[in-house]
């Protein structure tokens, strides 16, 4: 056994509208039968995770709020990965009506198009944040802390390298997983780009389409299912007014 982790993104990977169906979690089991790990990386809090998905103890791991925090369900321990929220931040967001705005330990997210309020509340502000797109989300982290960063934390505490890592995922935010993993995956509802960059994308969408790799994995190991040459990172967005906004690629 070559592979020894899946980790995969949640909304629009392994679930749809919020929900992941049985036929997935079984798949998620067989897995996890196997002898291997799975690592759920994902841009949501844990209180909003919580809240539609019954199975968190499936997984070794949760990589949560965009790689900003650690989670092990079996303990319950959270582990923090960067700084707190600064308040000033939500202040000034607040201050110039970004509405929705949802506060974690370590993220701030709204939706487009607030992108523009929030490049200029982290520019005001002097704090080292950057912008990050997720499918019409707006999210607001320290820089440099991604989903990447975020399982490396998870592979090291379950002692796995990186190169062992199958990772899947369908929109902007997941192009940092695939390019760190062994193995890059999209399912069939992915953004055209990711698609792009991955090694093998799924005939099937959604949680199906994680349970078509999932087949894959445990009846070759991936063996000759290389079928996507890696291209560059997706672009950085720009606003007018000239100033980078990462979509976390």
């Amino acid at each position: 056994m070559y592979y020894q982790a899946l980790a995969t993104d949640y909304d629009g990977t392994i679930a749809s509208h919020g929900r992941v169906d049985d036929h997935t979690i079984d798949a998620l089991r067989r897995l996890r039968d196997s002898g291997r790990k799975l690592i759920l990386v994902t841009g949501r809090q844990l209180e909003s995770l919580a809240d539609t998905f019954e199975h968190a103890d499936l997984f070794d791991r949760i990589v949560a709020e965009n790689g900003g925090l650690l989670y092990e369900p079996a303990t319950e321990r959270e582990r923090m990965l960067t700084e707190a929220v600064p308040e000033a931040l939500v202040m000034a967001l607040r201050d110039r009506h970004v509405h929705p705005l949802s506060v974690g330990r370590t993220i701030v997210a709204t939706v487009e198009p607030h992108e523009n309020e929030a490049l200029d509340a982290i520019r005001r502000l002097g704090v080292g944040y950057s912008v990050i797109f997720n499918k019409g989300a707006v999210m607001m982290l320290p820089s440099g802390v991604n989903k990447a960063t975020g399982l490396r934390c998870a592979l090291e505490e379950l002692e796995i390298q990186f190169d062992r890592a199958v990772c899947v995922g369908d929109a902007e935010n997941d192009n940092v997983l695939l390019q760190a993993g062994g193995f890059g995956a999209a399912v069939a509802n992915a953004i055209p780009a990711l698609k792009e960059q991955a090694d093998y994308v799924s005939t099937a969408s959604h949680g199906a389409g994680v349970a078509e790799l999932i087949d894959h994995l445990l009846t070759r190991d991936l063996r000759g299912m290389k079928r996507h040459r890696r291209g560059t990172p997706i672009a950085v967005r720009r606003l007018g007014d000239g100033g980078d906004v990462v979509p976390d690629a």
